[in-house]
Formats: structure tokens, sequence, C-alpha cells
């Protein structure tokens, strides 16, 4: 290809459809799925502004988690050429510097459609935007650290979203209840990203990428990763029981529990078990971010 082509082909419009792909539509689900439990855990006589949750749903998702899966494909090109080079980038299907302009143009859309939601709402959103870059662009490139880099990610994830949605019905500040609800389920969500690492261990330790299973191996990281999604569960219930709330105790020790029995399977051989146990065990674990939303609707005074 002549450079005057390779420069017509950096410069075209990319491919719609591979664009949505660079924003991954699959990875939305968790963070709308907390700004939703969010919403749940919002005491009942509010007024619920539907416009403004509809916007807190394509905020959470599409924008600011379709922001920090451009931003990683971009960075993150060169290791996806080992490890996955069908994706959009690395196979050519978006040219040139594509990759880059859409995860800038989605920051600013980002920021955009965060002013409705008043200061708090803004700042979170500023926070998790600084997050998602901090995780895959350099200097800092979190995720060289599987430890600070898993972590950024689940506080996006899960806690960022979760007290987004309570602030979008309340408008106000998150009671301290609600914060150590969804701060303790972001702590567990760490494991959850440690599990979806496991696709990418041999090109993590080709380029340098100090991924949990790359940095403890397979099995160790694999324990891991189920004692940082079990222990905070834990915790969890001991404080709905704490509170009063022994029904909702109970729920989430049942749900917790059939999670043990999963986990059990998935160390026998958790690079072949991982993609099972996320469609599997998480969906447990989300199940119990919901029933506390509803716990704190009956915790929460008005």
């Amino acid at each position: 290809m002549s450079r005057l082509a390779a420069a017509k082909s950096a410069i075209a419009a990319p491919d719609p459809l591979a664009a949505l792909e660079l924003l991954k539509p699959i990875t939305w689900f968790p963070p709308m799925w907390a700004f939703g439990c969010g919403i749940v855990s919002a005491t009942g006589n509010h007024a619920v502004s539907w416009w403004l949750v509809a916007l807190g749903v394509a905020l959470c998702g599409p924008l600011v988690c379709g922001t920090s899966q451009a931003v990683n494909d971009w960075f993150d090109r060169h290791v996806d050429a080992l490890n996955e080079p069908n994706r959009p980038i690395p196979s050519g299907r978006l040219p040139g510097r594509w990759g880059l302009y859409i995860a800038c143009g989605w920051t600013a859309l980002s920021l955009l459609a965060a002013i409705p939601f008043g200061s708090f709402g803004f700042w979170a959103t500023v926070v998790g935007l600084v997050l998602a870059w901090a995780y895959s662009a350099p200097p800092l490139r979190l995720k060289r650290n599987g430890w600070w880099g898993n972590s950024a990610v689940a506080v996006c994830y899960e806690g960022l979203p979760w007290v987004t949605g309570y602030t979008v019905v309340t408008g106000s500040v998150p009671p301290v209840q609600v914060l150590l609800l969804a701060g303790l389920y972001s702590f567990g969500c760490h494991g959850i990203m440690t599990l979806n690492d496991f696709k990418s261990v041999a090109g993590d330790l080709r380029m340098g990428v100090g991924s949990l299973p790359a940095r403890l191996g397979p099995e160790l990281a694999a324990r891991v990763a189920c004692v940082v999604m079990a222990l905070p569960q834990v915790v969890v219930i001991g404080l709905l029981w704490h509170w009063g709330l022994p029904r909702y105790a109970l729920g989430v020790t049942g749900l917790l529990a059939a999670q043990l029995l999963l986990m059990r399977r998935l160390l026998g051989d958790p690079r072949a078990l991982a993609p099972w146990y996320n469609g599997t065990g998480i969906t447990l674990y989300v199940l119990g971010m919901l029933l506390c939303g509803f716990a704190l609707r009956l915790l929460v005074p008005a």
C-alpha cells in the first residue's frame, strides 16, 4: 500500500460495526447493573426522573464503560496482536489512530452527559474516566500490576455506578450504609477481574503485563480471586444481620453458599473453567447486589 493510500485509509470514517465492537457492549452490563442497584437502594418515596435514569444507564454503560474499552484496546493493541488479533485495531478494521480518536471523543461525550447529575454525579464520572485512562495508558498503566489495575476496574464497574444511581434518585450524597455495601461489592469485583485475565496469560507474560494469573500462576490466582469474591460477601451478611435484616442476610448467605460450591469446581481447572464461572458464579454474585439494594430501601431513612 502506498503512503497516500495508507493516509487515506487512516482518515477515512471507520466501519461503524468495528467501532461498536471496540466499545464492547457485552462489558456494559456490570456498571449498568450496579447503577440499577443504586436506583433500587434509594428510598421508595422519592419521585424518580426517568429521563435521568435512562441517561444514567447510558452514562455508566455505553459511555464511561465504552470509553474504558476503547482506551484499553488502543494502548493494548500490541498485546492484542498476540492474544486476540481479530480485535478491531490489530486486525486493521479500525485503521490509523481511530481507536484513540474514539477514546478521546467518548471521554468528552461522557463528561457532557454527566452534567445533569449535579456535582456529585459529575465528579464521580470524572473519577471513573481518570481511572479508565490510568488503567491502560502510560505512564501509570495500572494494568501492569494486577493488584492496582483490578482495583481501578472494580471501583468503576461497581462502586461508582451504584452511588451514582442512588444520587440520581435522591439528589443527595449516599449514606454510610449504601457506601459500605457498594464498597464491599467493589472489593469483591477485584476477584471477578482476576478471572477475566485468564484468557490472556500467554500474551501478558510475553509483553510484561503483570495480571494476577501471569504474576501468581493460574492456580494461586484462582484461589486469591475466590477469597476476594467471597470475603466481602461474608462482611455484607454480618452487616445485614447487624442492621436487623435477617431475611436479607440469609438470602445473601444462600447465594454465597452456591458460589462456594461452584468455586470448588473452578479451582480444579481455573484456566479452562474461568469463562464458565463468569457465567454462573458471577450471576449469583450480582443477584446478591440487587438483594442488598432492596434491603437498603428498608434501612435508609427517607
